[in-house]
């Protein structure tokens, strides 16, 4: 736990489900002041009667700005300002490059890498005045590298990796930024995507042998977030179970 985290105003967007749901707990586990967003109001729904504590719950797209605004502004009711944004919402369609049409290239853009930029402006707006604040996106390890039948999102991914560096450079040193890139998360989204097959297949390509938890995400992002974490800001930080560490997705333990 860490005490300078108590009484914090967080903001987590896509906090619905998976990492993001995880993380606004974790926060108020922190004692912290969170409220979630997300686009899809039953699940928001259903997340707001499972945890009373939270502070609120705003449906909102985060890819249209009218919404950001009008989301940011409630906030302001709600708690008189921010002091972290969890910035996590978004989406991946799996397809060969060949197979995206413009529609989809567009929609995967327009929430991965326009809705980062949306929240983060509406939350520096507010955090200028108090001169302190952190910004934390969900960045991905596909930003990091090619991912076949993901390009969409791994370019997206990697534009935020680079926009988090270059927020970090602009505002410090009172305001820190990070892009977090997990590797495979067991998520509604990835449950979603993946048979069983084929997630004993990836599984097999990873160091520790399997998927991480959502909440060990969350965990990462309330380090970053606090003053244990006060000489970081601009990283591009991986948690992805060693995944990215091997060659050619090829590894092989050694037994003892």
């Amino acid at each position: 736990m860490y005490d300078d985290l108590k009484d914090k105003r967080v903001v987590v967007t896509g906090a619905a489900s998976g990492i993001g749901l995880a993380t606004a707990r974790r926060f108020s586990k922190e004692s912290c002041r969170v409220v979630i967003l997300d686009r899809d109001q039953e699940a928001l729904n259903q997340a707001q009667s499972e945890h009373s504590n939270f502070a609120g719950g705003l449906r909102a797209d985060v890819s249209s700005p009218d919404e950001v605004e009008a989301a940011f502004e409630e906030i302001d009711h709600i708690m008189g300002g921010i002091d972290i944004l969890v910035s996590n919402a978004g989406i991946s369609v799996r397809k060969p490059f060949a197979d995206i049409d413009y529609d989809q290239w567009s929609q995967v853009m327009r929430v991965n890498l326009d809705g980062m930029y949306l929240c983060s402006k509406a939350a520096i707006d507010r955090m200028k005045t108090q001169r302190s604040g952190v910004i934390l996106f969900t960045a991905s390890t596909s930003g990091l590298g090619a991912n076949p039948l993901y390009a969409d999102y791994s370019a997206s991914k990697a534009a935020l990796i680079n926009l988090a560096k270059t927020i970090a450079v602009e505002y410090a040193p009172w305001l820190r930024v990070n892009a977090i890139c997990p590797g495979y998360v067991l998520t509604p989204m990835q449950k979603a995507e993946y048979t069983a097959e084929m997630f004993a297949e990836v599984n097999a390509t990873i160091p520790m042998r399997r998927h991480a938890d959502p909440e060990e995400l969350a965990a990462v992002f309330a380090f970053l977030a606090s003053s244990e974490a006060s000489y970081i800001t601009g990283g591009t930080i991986v948690a992805d179970g060693g995944e990215s560490l091997v060659t050619g997705g090829l590894y092989e333990p050694i037994e003892d």
